[in-house]
């Protein structure tokens, strides 16, 4: 992984969130960019059939790379609350690594409004894309 020189780094940050530790994610710079990622485990599948990951193991995922995209872009080591999360699951999430990428819409002083895009093998195609407002401390 690449980090860039930041007075956080992202084991810092990775060590904010012991959920982030559960689920195995983990945080890279493309282009100055955090991106986050969640190898595939087979304790993360939800429908056997498919096989797809469990809808609950994506949008953790997602609200997780949200939280640790404000760690690091805050510089911060004060977890933000989250106070609402909405999320649209676009295609099953294949039995497969997903990313995710996160922009700030707007932060103010106390919130700040995020949105969060995953995908597998496509940007172009997300498995899903969510909505957050946290509240910052």
């Amino acid at each position: 992984m690449t980090e860039q020189s930041s007075p956080i780094g992202f084991a810092d940050v990775l060590a904010q969130s012991p959920y982030a530790q559960l689920l195995g994610v983990e945080m890279q710079l493309i282009n100055g960019v955090p991106q986050f990622v969640l190898p595939f485990r087979p304790e993360n599948i939800g429908n056997d059939h498919l096989p797809a990951l469990h809808g609950g193991v994506i949008g953790g995922f997602m609200e997780t790379a949200g939280i640790l995209h404000l760690l690091w872009l805050r510089e911060s080591t004060e977890t933000p609350r989250t106070v609402d999360f909405s999320i649209d699951y676009l295609r099953a999430g294949r039995a497969q690594v997903l990313y995710a990428e996160c922009s700030v819409t707007r932060q103010g002083k106390r919130v700040a409004n995020v949105h969060v895009s995953a995908w597998q093998e496509s940007r172009d195609k997300p498995v899903a894309v969510a909505r957050a407002h946290f509240l910052l401390g």
